[in-house]
Protein backbone atom coordinates (compact mmCIF):
# COMPACT_ATOMS: atom_id res chain seq x y z
CA UNK A 1 0.00 0.00 0.00
CA UNK A 2 1.41 3.37 -1.03
CA UNK A 3 1.92 5.85 1.80
CA UNK A 4 2.48 9.59 1.83
CA UNK A 5 6.13 10.73 1.93
CA UNK A 6 7.85 12.42 4.86
CA UNK A 7 9.86 15.64 4.93
CA UNK A 8 13.25 16.34 6.46
CA UNK A 9 13.21 17.80 9.98
CA UNK A 10 12.73 21.57 9.84
CA UNK A 11 15.55 22.08 12.34
CA UNK A 12 18.04 20.89 9.75
CA UNK A 13 18.37 24.36 8.19
CA UNK A 14 16.43 26.78 10.45
CA UNK A 15 14.97 28.28 7.26
CA UNK A 16 11.34 27.88 8.27
CA UNK A 17 11.91 29.08 11.83
CA UNK A 18 13.65 32.21 10.58
CA UNK A 19 10.87 32.89 8.10
CA UNK A 20 8.19 32.59 10.76
CA UNK A 21 10.12 34.80 13.17
CA UNK A 22 10.64 37.58 10.63
CA UNK A 23 7.10 37.53 9.28
CA UNK A 24 5.62 37.51 12.78
CA UNK A 25 7.84 40.47 13.67
CA UNK A 26 6.37 42.41 10.74
CA UNK A 27 2.82 42.00 12.04
CA UNK A 28 3.83 42.69 15.64
CA UNK A 29 5.78 45.83 14.82
CA UNK A 30 3.03 47.21 12.59
CA UNK A 31 0.29 46.16 15.04
CA UNK A 32 -1.92 44.61 12.36
CA UNK A 33 -3.92 41.39 12.14
CA UNK A 34 -2.77 38.60 9.83
CA UNK A 35 -6.32 38.13 8.55
CA UNK A 36 -8.31 40.18 6.05
CA UNK A 37 -9.18 43.86 6.38
CA UNK A 38 -11.84 46.27 5.14
CA UNK A 39 -10.54 46.16 1.56
CA UNK A 40 -11.09 42.39 1.45
CA UNK A 41 -14.56 42.60 2.98
CA UNK A 42 -15.55 45.31 0.53
CA UNK A 43 -14.26 43.23 -2.37
CA UNK A 44 -16.19 40.18 -1.15
CA UNK A 45 -19.44 42.15 -0.99
CA UNK A 46 -18.77 43.74 -4.38
CA UNK A 47 -18.05 40.44 -6.13
CA UNK A 48 -21.08 38.67 -4.72
CA UNK A 49 -23.35 41.65 -5.43
CA UNK A 50 -22.25 41.73 -9.07
CA UNK A 51 -22.66 37.96 -9.39
CA UNK A 52 -26.20 37.98 -7.98
CA UNK A 53 -27.17 41.03 -10.06
CA UNK A 54 -25.94 39.38 -13.25
CA UNK A 55 -27.77 36.15 -12.38
CA UNK A 56 -31.06 37.94 -11.69
CA UNK A 57 -30.81 39.98 -14.88
CA UNK A 58 -30.02 36.93 -17.01
CA UNK A 59 -32.71 34.66 -15.57
CA UNK A 60 -35.57 37.03 -14.85
CA UNK A 61 -35.10 39.88 -17.33
CA UNK A 62 -33.82 37.84 -20.29
CA UNK A 63 -31.57 40.39 -22.01
CA UNK A 64 -30.79 40.39 -25.74
CA UNK A 65 -28.41 37.70 -26.97
CA UNK A 66 -25.25 39.80 -27.15
CA UNK A 67 -25.78 41.21 -23.65
CA UNK A 68 -26.61 37.77 -22.28
CA UNK A 69 -23.33 36.43 -23.68
CA UNK A 70 -21.40 39.31 -22.09
CA UNK A 71 -23.12 38.75 -18.75
CA UNK A 72 -22.37 35.01 -18.86
CA UNK A 73 -18.68 35.78 -19.41
CA UNK A 74 -18.80 38.25 -16.53
CA UNK A 75 -20.45 35.65 -14.30
CA UNK A 76 -17.73 33.16 -15.25
CA UNK A 77 -15.06 35.68 -14.29
CA UNK A 78 -16.87 36.49 -11.04
CA UNK A 79 -17.12 32.77 -10.24
CA UNK A 80 -13.34 32.51 -10.43
CA UNK A 81 -12.83 35.80 -8.58
CA UNK A 82 -15.09 34.76 -5.69
CA UNK A 83 -13.20 31.49 -5.49
CA UNK A 84 -9.84 33.23 -5.45
CA UNK A 85 -10.72 36.08 -3.11
CA UNK A 86 -13.48 34.94 -0.78
CA UNK A 87 -13.67 31.15 -0.59
CA UNK A 88 -9.91 30.65 -0.70
CA UNK A 89 -9.09 32.94 2.21
CA UNK A 90 -12.09 31.63 4.14
CA UNK A 91 -11.04 28.03 3.55
CA UNK A 92 -7.61 28.77 4.99
CA UNK A 93 -9.05 30.65 7.97
CA UNK A 94 -7.47 33.92 6.87
CA UNK A 95 -10.51 35.85 5.65
CA UNK A 96 -11.37 37.12 9.12
CA UNK A 97 -10.36 36.63 12.75
CA UNK A 98 -13.92 35.33 13.25
CA UNK A 99 -14.35 31.58 12.81
CA UNK A 100 -17.95 32.14 11.78
CA UNK A 101 -17.09 34.54 8.96
CA UNK A 102 -14.28 32.29 7.80
CA UNK A 103 -16.76 29.44 7.57
CA UNK A 104 -19.29 31.58 5.72
CA UNK A 105 -16.60 32.73 3.26
CA UNK A 106 -15.32 29.18 2.79
CA UNK A 107 -18.75 27.68 2.20
CA UNK A 108 -19.56 30.36 -0.37
CA UNK A 109 -17.97 27.99 -2.90
CA UNK A 110 -20.98 25.71 -2.37
CA UNK A 111 -23.08 28.42 -3.99
CA UNK A 112 -20.86 28.13 -7.04
CA UNK A 113 -21.44 24.39 -7.37
CA UNK A 114 -18.33 22.96 -5.72
CA UNK A 115 -18.07 21.23 -2.35
CA UNK A 116 -16.10 23.03 0.34
CA UNK A 117 -15.55 19.74 2.15
CA UNK A 118 -13.95 18.02 -0.82
CA UNK A 119 -11.92 21.13 -1.69
CA UNK A 120 -10.58 21.37 1.85
CA UNK A 121 -9.26 17.81 1.72
CA UNK A 122 -7.84 18.17 -1.78
CA UNK A 123 -6.32 21.63 -1.38
CA UNK A 124 -5.57 22.42 2.26
CA UNK A 125 -4.55 18.97 3.41
CA UNK A 126 -3.00 17.35 0.33
CA UNK A 127 -1.86 20.03 -2.13
CA UNK A 128 -0.43 22.35 0.51
CA UNK A 129 1.54 19.52 2.09
CA UNK A 130 2.68 17.41 -0.87
CA UNK A 131 2.98 20.06 -3.57
CA UNK A 132 4.11 18.71 -6.96
CA UNK A 133 4.72 15.19 -5.64
CA UNK A 134 3.50 12.78 -8.29
CA UNK A 135 1.00 10.25 -7.03
CA UNK A 136 -0.05 12.39 -4.07
CA UNK A 137 -0.74 15.96 -5.22
CA UNK A 138 -4.09 15.72 -7.00
CA UNK A 139 -3.52 19.05 -8.78
CA UNK A 140 -1.01 17.47 -11.16
CA UNK A 141 -3.03 14.27 -11.67
CA UNK A 142 -4.63 14.87 -15.08
CA UNK A 143 -3.61 11.53 -16.51
CA UNK A 144 -3.78 10.27 -19.19
CA UNK A 145 -4.78 13.45 -21.03
CA UNK A 146 -1.85 15.51 -19.71
CA UNK A 147 1.64 14.73 -18.55
CA UNK A 148 2.53 17.34 -15.94
CA UNK A 149 5.81 16.02 -14.53
CA UNK A 150 8.75 13.79 -15.56
CA UNK A 151 7.71 10.78 -13.46
CA UNK A 152 4.34 10.39 -15.22
CA UNK A 153 4.03 8.02 -18.17
CA UNK A 154 4.32 9.70 -21.56
CA UNK A 155 1.93 8.87 -24.39
CA UNK A 156 1.99 9.87 -28.05
CA UNK A 157 -0.83 12.41 -27.61
CA UNK A 158 1.29 14.34 -25.11
CA UNK A 159 3.40 15.64 -27.99
CA UNK A 160 0.48 17.95 -28.71
CA UNK A 161 -0.61 18.72 -25.16
CA UNK A 162 0.74 22.28 -25.22
CA UNK A 163 -1.79 22.94 -28.02
CA UNK A 164 -4.93 21.20 -26.76
CA UNK A 165 -4.41 21.92 -23.05
CA UNK A 166 -6.16 25.31 -23.26
CA UNK A 167 -9.38 23.67 -24.41
CA UNK A 168 -9.19 21.06 -21.65
CA UNK A 169 -8.67 23.73 -19.00
CA UNK A 170 -12.03 25.25 -19.82
CA UNK A 171 -13.77 22.10 -18.53
CA UNK A 172 -12.28 22.30 -15.03
CA UNK A 173 -15.34 23.70 -13.28
CA UNK A 174 -17.80 21.40 -15.08
CA UNK A 175 -15.75 18.30 -14.22
CA UNK A 176 -15.22 19.55 -10.67
CA UNK A 177 -18.92 20.20 -10.02
CA UNK A 178 -20.40 17.17 -11.80
CA UNK A 179 -17.72 14.49 -11.46
CA UNK A 180 -14.71 14.82 -9.17
CA UNK A 181 -16.64 16.00 -6.09
CA UNK A 182 -18.76 12.85 -6.31
CA UNK A 183 -15.76 10.61 -6.93
CA UNK A 184 -14.10 11.91 -3.77
CA UNK A 185 -17.33 11.66 -1.79
CA UNK A 186 -18.12 8.06 -2.71
CA UNK A 187 -14.57 6.64 -2.74
CA UNK A 188 -13.75 8.52 0.47
CA UNK A 189 -10.28 9.32 -0.77
CA UNK A 190 -8.32 11.65 -3.00
CA UNK A 191 -5.71 9.66 -4.86
CA UNK A 192 -3.99 7.56 -2.20
CA UNK A 193 -5.03 9.83 0.67
CA UNK A 194 -8.22 8.97 2.60
CA UNK A 195 -10.45 11.95 3.39
CA UNK A 196 -11.45 12.59 6.99
CA UNK A 197 -14.65 10.93 8.16
CA UNK A 198 -17.63 13.11 7.31
CA UNK A 199 -20.09 14.07 10.04
CA UNK A 200 -23.85 14.07 9.60
CA UNK A 201 -23.66 17.82 9.02
CA UNK A 202 -20.96 17.30 6.37
CA UNK A 203 -23.14 14.87 4.44
CA UNK A 204 -26.11 17.22 4.74
CA UNK A 205 -24.05 20.22 3.60
CA UNK A 206 -22.68 18.31 0.62
CA UNK A 207 -26.08 17.28 -0.74
CA UNK A 208 -27.92 20.50 0.06
CA UNK A 209 -25.24 22.48 -1.78
CA UNK A 210 -25.43 20.24 -4.83
CA UNK A 211 -29.23 20.21 -4.97
CA UNK A 212 -29.41 23.96 -4.42
CA UNK A 213 -26.94 24.56 -7.23
CA UNK A 214 -28.88 22.34 -9.63
CA UNK A 215 -32.09 24.18 -8.84
CA UNK A 216 -30.65 27.70 -9.16
CA UNK A 217 -28.23 27.11 -12.04
CA UNK A 218 -30.03 24.45 -14.07
CA UNK A 219 -33.72 23.91 -13.29
CA UNK A 220 -34.83 27.51 -12.75
CA UNK A 221 -32.92 28.98 -15.73
CA UNK A 222 -34.26 26.24 -18.04
CA UNK A 223 -37.77 27.00 -16.85
CA UNK A 224 -37.30 30.74 -17.39
CA UNK A 225 -35.30 30.94 -20.64
CA UNK A 226 -35.55 27.47 -22.20
CA UNK A 227 -33.10 24.58 -22.48
CA UNK A 228 -31.08 25.81 -25.49
CA UNK A 229 -30.55 29.31 -24.10
CA UNK A 230 -29.63 27.89 -20.72
CA UNK A 231 -27.16 25.38 -22.15
CA UNK A 232 -25.46 28.02 -24.28
CA UNK A 233 -25.18 30.43 -21.37
CA UNK A 234 -24.15 27.78 -18.82
CA UNK A 235 -21.34 26.54 -21.06
CA UNK A 236 -20.03 30.08 -21.62
CA UNK A 237 -20.09 30.81 -17.88
CA UNK A 238 -18.60 27.50 -16.75
CA UNK A 239 -15.96 27.19 -19.45
CA UNK A 240 -14.68 30.72 -18.95
CA UNK A 241 -14.56 30.21 -15.18
CA UNK A 242 -12.79 26.87 -15.64
CA UNK A 243 -10.23 28.38 -17.97
CA UNK A 244 -9.40 31.23 -15.57
CA UNK A 245 -9.22 28.93 -12.54
CA UNK A 246 -6.95 26.48 -14.37
CA UNK A 247 -4.56 29.11 -15.65
CA UNK A 248 -4.00 30.67 -12.24
CA UNK A 249 -3.56 27.27 -10.57
CA UNK A 250 -1.13 25.93 -13.17
CA UNK A 251 1.05 29.03 -13.44
CA UNK A 252 1.82 28.60 -9.76
CA UNK A 253 3.36 25.13 -9.96
CA UNK A 254 3.79 23.70 -13.45
CA UNK A 255 6.32 25.97 -15.12
CA UNK A 256 9.86 25.39 -16.31
CA UNK A 257 11.65 26.28 -13.09
CA UNK A 258 9.51 24.54 -10.46
CA UNK A 259 10.66 21.23 -9.01
CA UNK A 260 8.82 17.90 -8.93
CA UNK A 261 10.59 16.09 -6.07
CA UNK A 262 10.59 12.30 -5.94
CA UNK A 263 10.61 10.54 -2.55
CA UNK A 264 13.46 8.18 -1.78
CA UNK A 265 12.66 4.63 -2.89
CA UNK A 266 14.03 3.15 0.34
CA UNK A 267 12.85 5.64 2.97
CA UNK A 268 9.94 7.41 1.19
CA UNK A 269 11.45 10.69 2.42
CA UNK A 270 11.63 14.01 0.56
CA UNK A 271 15.10 15.53 0.35
CA UNK A 272 14.16 18.95 1.75
CA UNK A 273 12.30 20.25 4.74
CA UNK A 274 8.69 21.27 4.10
CA UNK A 275 9.27 25.03 3.76
CA UNK A 276 12.12 24.68 1.26
CA UNK A 277 10.02 22.16 -0.65
CA UNK A 278 7.19 24.70 -0.90
CA UNK A 279 9.44 27.44 -2.28
CA UNK A 280 11.11 25.20 -4.85
CA UNK A 281 7.84 23.76 -6.15
CA UNK A 282 6.05 27.10 -6.42
CA UNK A 283 6.29 30.21 -8.59
CA UNK A 284 5.07 33.81 -8.42
CA UNK A 285 4.00 35.89 -11.39
CA UNK A 286 3.07 39.51 -12.15
CA UNK A 287 3.45 40.57 -8.51
CA UNK A 288 3.84 44.23 -9.51
CA UNK A 289 0.55 44.20 -11.41
CA UNK A 290 -2.03 45.47 -8.90
CA UNK A 291 -5.02 44.65 -11.10
CA UNK A 292 -4.01 41.00 -11.49
CA UNK A 293 -3.24 40.78 -7.77
CA UNK A 294 -6.69 42.20 -6.95
CA UNK A 295 -8.55 39.89 -9.33
CA UNK A 296 -6.78 36.63 -8.43
CA UNK A 297 -6.82 37.21 -4.69
CA UNK A 298 -3.06 37.46 -4.37
CA UNK A 299 -2.56 33.96 -5.76
CA UNK A 300 0.13 35.37 -8.03
CA UNK A 301 2.07 35.56 -4.73
CA UNK A 302 1.86 31.80 -4.54
CA UNK A 303 5.13 31.32 -2.65
CA UNK A 304 3.92 33.54 0.17
CA UNK A 305 0.60 31.73 0.19
CA UNK A 306 2.15 28.28 0.42
CA UNK A 307 4.48 29.27 3.23
CA UNK A 308 1.83 31.18 5.18
CA UNK A 309 -1.63 29.97 4.10
CA UNK A 310 -3.25 31.33 7.27
CA UNK A 311 -2.17 34.88 6.40
CA UNK A 312 -4.66 36.74 4.21
CA UNK A 313 -3.60 37.54 0.67
CA UNK A 314 -3.96 41.28 1.34
CA UNK A 315 -0.62 41.09 3.19
CA UNK A 316 1.34 39.14 0.57
CA UNK A 317 2.97 42.15 -1.16
CA UNK A 318 4.45 43.27 2.17
CA UNK A 319 5.69 39.91 3.43
CA UNK A 320 7.03 38.90 0.00
CA UNK A 321 9.97 41.26 0.54
CA UNK A 322 10.80 39.49 3.81
CA UNK A 323 10.48 36.03 2.27
CA UNK A 324 12.54 36.88 -0.79
CA UNK A 325 15.36 38.29 1.35
CA UNK A 326 15.34 35.23 3.60
CA UNK A 327 15.46 32.90 0.59
CA UNK A 328 18.50 34.78 -0.71
CA UNK A 329 20.26 34.42 2.64
CA UNK A 330 19.56 30.67 2.84
CA UNK A 331 20.33 30.09 -0.85
CA UNK A 332 16.80 28.84 -1.55
CA UNK A 333 15.63 29.34 -5.13
CA UNK A 334 12.79 31.92 -5.28
CA UNK A 335 10.97 31.59 -8.61
CA UNK A 336 9.22 34.64 -9.99
CA UNK A 337 8.00 35.73 -13.44
CA UNK A 338 7.71 39.47 -13.85
CA UNK A 339 4.70 39.34 -16.17
CA UNK A 340 1.80 36.95 -16.44
CA UNK A 341 2.54 36.27 -20.09
CA UNK A 342 6.06 35.17 -19.13
CA UNK A 343 4.54 32.58 -16.81
CA UNK A 344 2.09 31.46 -19.51
CA UNK A 345 4.97 30.98 -21.95
CA UNK A 346 6.94 29.05 -19.34
CA UNK A 347 3.94 26.82 -18.60
CA UNK A 348 3.54 26.15 -22.32
CA UNK A 349 7.22 25.28 -22.72
CA UNK A 350 7.03 23.02 -19.67
CA UNK A 351 4.10 21.12 -21.20
CA UNK A 352 5.91 20.88 -24.51
CA UNK A 353 8.98 19.44 -22.81
CA UNK A 354 6.87 16.96 -20.83
CA UNK A 355 5.29 15.84 -24.10
CA UNK A 356 8.55 15.14 -25.88
CA UNK A 357 11.11 14.12 -23.26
Amino acid sequence: MQTTPKFKNANSSNFHQELKKRVQAYFTENKIEQTGNFSLYFKAILLWTLYIAAYVHLVFFMPTTWLAVVECVIMGGLTAAIGFNVMHDGGHGSFSNSKLWNKIAAYSVNGLGASMLMWNNKHNIIHHTYTNIDGVDDDIEIKPLLRMCPTQKRYLLHRFQHFYVWFLYSFLLIIWVFMTDYKKYFTKKIGIVPIKKLSTFDHFAFWIAKIGYYILMIALPIYMVGFTNWLFGFLILSMFAGFVLSIVFQLAHTVEDTAFPVPSITSNNIENEWAIHQVETTANFATKNKLISWLVGGLNFQIEHHLFPKISHVHYPAISKIIKKTCDEFDVKYIEYKRMRDAVISHTLHLKRMGTA
